[in-house]
């Protein structure tokens, strides 16, 4: 029997959780090393920037498992076009989300190396996506996902046509 997707993507959104929190705790260790923090920031703009980038990637994967009958994982996506939610306002709202909470966590801990893992994941996220998310996405889905594609934006917000 086939476990459902719901289940795998609760599943593999644990995973990505837990790897969260290995790669800030490796990059907390860089710290002393780089021997500064970060400028302070308030609490209450570090914890929006957390709660709205965890809200958000909670939501992009909901939508994956529910609409999409799939999971966020590469290696198990979607079978149906997800183009609803935040993705009417940009591309990759699951990476963006991801980066909202590294950023957050880095000026939560006022932490470089935190903000380091940030800057990383971006670079290494926009290479994923342009080198081997998108091209697959077109062959999957064809017509409709080019024309998404030239409607929204892949990383900067912008509201839905």
């Amino acid at each position: 029997m086939a476990v459902p997707a719901p289940v795998r993507g609760v599943v593999y959104m644990a995973g990505f959780v837990a790897l969260f929190a290995a790669l800030v705790a490796a990059a907390l260790r860089l710290d002393p090393w780089i021997g500064f923090a970060l400028p302070a920031v308030p609490v209450t703009v570090a914890a929006a920037l957390v709660l709205f980038g965890a809200g958000l990637g909670l939501w992009c994967g909901a939508l994956f498992m529910v609409r999409g009958r799939g999971t966020p994982a590469p290696f198990d996506p979607p079978t149906r076009f997800v183009a609803v939610g935040p993705y009417r306002w940009v591309r990759n709202p699951m990476y963006v989300g991801g980066l909202g909470l590294l950023v957050g966590v880095a000026s939560w801990l006022r932490s470089p190396g935190v903000l380091m893992l940030a800057a990383f994941a971006g670079v290494a996220a926009h290479l994923f996506v342009v080198g081997v998310e998108e091209p697959a996405l077109f062959r999957r889905f064809g017509a409709s996902y080019d024309a998404y594609r030239r409607s929204v934006r892949r990383w900067l917000p912008r509201p839905p046509r």
